[in-house]
């Protein structure tokens, strides 16, 4: 159980040792790749991929969460948190590696011409997030708050070399330059058993893995408030909020490849996705289901007969590769905000007439404009600085059930403080996995 897991003295050197490795950038190009039916053979290389990957991600947090300034390490929900990434990167870790047969083994191995991905085209905007792309390129930098910067070594064929443990029996991962999430594997026609049995048992390990993390924004959330309450503080740091920007943005790009890797082995083919990626996401239909979630929200939590009403302004038919999970939640959160401001400002009452929020999304030569607009009164000018800050909130009164187990996307009308913040960090997760960023 994790709540009894505890970090030996053992896997503290193996988490120390692989936080030292930067993360390899995944692109959604790359994810496009696999197409509706992949092979066992590419899913396996994936596997393999993953497998080695994710514990260099899950390392950097596990160590970041143990230096976190002001104590806030100490906070019981943030070691709770601490110890169930400490159990995903120990189970990846000791994962059995895959026996293959000579022959198939010599051909994963032979040189072939991979497919070449097309040119990334950076977003502008999102050049002030970090100028320097030696940075950008692992999103899942180490927290450390000395500002030391740990080694980086130029070869990975170490990464599981520890002087206090035996010999690993997984073969040396390859060199950061030859790694890579897809590769083309249709040289070999037939697969033996052993790897689609291989693929089955490691995306168990994932769906466990991503089903422990699922309460980790909540608990993190609780963890907060316990430093808050520690310290009497009304507001948190600074630097408290540039390391929960860090953390839930590594998080988000976890989950992602966590989520794609598993629909890709589980769900069946669709001719409009490859895994959770939905190649021609239809704006419209998008947008639609969340304003009708975000109204439904509204009404249970004001107890009213029919919430303000939204109008829609969309092209029916336009489409643009994207998680619709993604935008949907972005959607949600925003509308939940206009749909509060209304309702708030012109009261509740049976004869109360409701301006109507409207929702305009207009396509552009480079991409594609949401915008909501409201006469809920918009934001006061001295609370515009504080609008991304985690844990503010205009709303009182809203607590966090200690026992909450949702998913991130089970919120409340208000008050959690996390809705906007969490927002725009999916928005950049998103356009950096574009760029192979994530």
């Amino acid at each position: 159980m994790s709540a009894a897991f505890r970090i030996s003295a053992a896997l503290w050197d193996k988490i120390h040792h692989f936080a030292s490795f930067p993360q390899t950038g995944v692109s959604l190009q790359q994810m496009v790749l696999f197409g509706q039916n992949p092979s066992q053979g590419t899913l396996l290389k994936a596997s393999q991929f993953l497998a080695e990957e994710l514990p260099v991600r899950l390392a950097h947090r596990v160590k970041e969460l143990s230096e976190l300034p002001h104590g806030l390490s100490d906070m019981p929900s943030i070691r709770k948190v601490q110890n169930w990434y400490a159990q995903s990167f120990e189970e990846l870790i000791t994962f059995p590696p895959i026996v293959l047969p000579p022959d198939i083994r010599q051909a994963l191995l032979a040189p072939r011409a991979e497919t070449p991905l097309p040119e990334s085209t950076p977003n502008p905007a999102m050049r002030h997030l970090d100028p320097d792309p030696d940075a950008l390129a692992h999103l899942s930098s180490p927290g450390t708050f000395n500002r030391l910067r740990l080694r980086v070594p130029l070869d990975r064929r170490s990464v599981r070399s520890f002087t206090s443990a035996p010999a690993p029996r997984r073969p040396p991962p390859a060199p950061v330059h030859l790694r890579r999430y897809y590769a083309d594997t249709e040289s070999v026609v037939r697969w033996p058993p052993q790897v689609q049995d291989y693929n089955a048992r490691f995306t168990k390990v994932l769906e466990a893995i991503k089903s422990r993390h699922d309460p980790t924004v909540t608990t993190v959330a609780q963890g907060i408030l316990e430093w808050k309450r520690s310290q009497n503080a009304r507001n948190i740091n600074l630097d408290i909020q540039a390391w929960l920007d860090r953390f839930y943005m590594s998080r988000i790009g976890i989950r992602f490849l966590i989520g794609q890797h598993v629909a890709l082995n589980t769900q069946q083919a669709h001719e409009d996705y490859v895994g959770i990626i939905c190649t021609k996401a239809n704006v419209h239909d998008i947008v639609h289901e969340a304003i009708e979630n975000a109204r439904f929200v509204c009404e249970e939590h004001y107890a009213m007969f029919r919430g303000p009403p939204v109008q829609l302004i969309c092209p029916p038919n336009l489409t643009f590769p994207y998680v619709p999970g993604h935008l949907s939640h972005i959607c949600f959160e925003l509308l939940k905000n206009s749909l509060r401001a209304v309702v708030e400002r012109f009261g509740l009452g049976e004869d109360t007439v409701y301006p109507a929020i409207k929702v305009v999304v207009v396509e552009g030569n480079e991409d594609i404009t949401i915008k909501i607009s409201d006469e809920g009164g918009g934001i006061s000018r001295s609370a515009i600085p504080l609008i991304w800050t985690y844990m503010y909130t205009t709303m009182e009164g809203q607590g966090i059930d200690q026992d909450f187990q949702a998913s991130d996307f089970k919120a409340p009308m208000a008050g959690f403080g996390y809705g906007l913040p969490l927002s725009r960090l999916v928005s950049r997760v998103v356009s950096l996995v574009w760029s192979g960023l994530v």
